[in-house]
């Protein structure tokens, strides 16, 4: 049975803070707006338990913070779609192209906003205590663990700037990583002379321990052989991120790292395809990064339909 074929003016991929955002701007500006999401709307933040870093909240779950917004986006008329997966595009075409599993539909712009997904802990128990001693945003859940014993996996800029922040909740800090550290010398240098810090180079964890959450941790020394029981209240993982941009690759510009290429006014190398959020090439990943991109995204998005339809 033949797909059905829809018509929209702005296809969104991806319903985080970026995606939603652009829909909101979009829909206000009357255009017939279709934002597609492979998984749950929101993405990682939507799981943050207290976000104090957003302006107008002193504090709100991100679960709220997105309900908000997708609530926002669709009083204008943007419509949401959860739970059916892309399974092409050609963004080289005009109109683009986006085909899911039940639809094909056809639009003048297409805006990426797919984000990332942190490297999770190749543990086992990495599920049971996800959000309950795991975690993978400091920004968003370093809070929760003020006086408390913390430590940071992985060895890069992420993790030691990971680490120097949340100095300023822990008592106790352990860094821990298998070899040696690759951050700039800066941040090491801050860290080791904090007296909360404890950096355990050449180290693994291979386990993790705790009725209902995190309580101890077992590491094991790679260079002794050593395995010890440590105990620690959280965890956050810093091993790098993944880009979700398999879907356009050898379409849109990527650099080494899978991200896509777009500046500032989150123009990709395609006319008519932007990026915004954390899948596009940018120094600072925040939500509020994330909602500029989205409005820059929309706004350009607008003027970029009204001139081609004008010719």
């Amino acid at each position: 049975m033949a797909k059905e074929t829809k018509q929209k003016d702005i296809i969104i991929i991806g319903a985080g803070m970026a995606g939603l955002t652009a829909a909101l701007y979009a829909g206000r500006m009357n255009l017939s707006v279709l934002v597609l999401e492979n998984a749950l709307v929101g993405g990682q933040i939507a799981n943050a338990t207290g976000i104090e870093n957003y302006p107008g909240h002193k504090v709100i779950a991100g679960g709220d913070l997105i309900a908000t917004v997708l609530q926002q986006a669709e009083s204008f008329g943007a419509e949401v779609d959860e739970f059916d997966p892309i399974e092409r595009v050609d963004l080289t075409k005009s109109p683009k192209i986006v085909e899911t599993e039940g639809c094909i539909y056809e639009a003048d712009v297409v805006i990426i906003a797919t984000g990332m997904n942190r490297r999770k802990l190749p543990l086992p128990e990495e599920a049971k205590y996800a959000g309950r001693g795991v975690h993978y945003c400091e920004l968003c859940d370093g809070h929760m663990y003020q006086d408390k014993v913390i430590a940071v996996m992985g060895g890069g800029n992420a993790a030691v700037d990971a680490a120097n922040f949340l100095t300023k909740y822990a008592s106790k800090l352990l860094l821990i990583h298998r070899s040696q550290l690759k951050a700039d010398t800066v941040s090491q240098e801050r860290l080791k002379k904090n007296e909360k810090a404890t950096i355990c180079l050449n180290t693994e964890i291979e386990s993790l321990h705790g009725d209902g959450k995190l309580e101890t941790v077992t590491v094991i020394d790679k260079t002794t052989g050593k395995e010890q029981e440590v105990a620690v209240d959280g965890i956050f993982v810093n091993i790098g991120v993944i880009p979700n941009t398999e879907l356009f690759k050898g379409q849109v510009e990527m650099d080494e790292n899978g991200r896509i290429i777009a500046g500032e006014d989150c123009r990709t190398n395609l006319p008519g395809v932007f990026a915004a959020g954390d899948v596009r090439v940018k120094e600072i990943r925040q939500l509020t990064t994330a909602a500029a991109d989205g409005t820059t995204a929309a706004l350009l998005a607008e003027q970029y339909l009204s001139k081609m339809r004008q010719e």
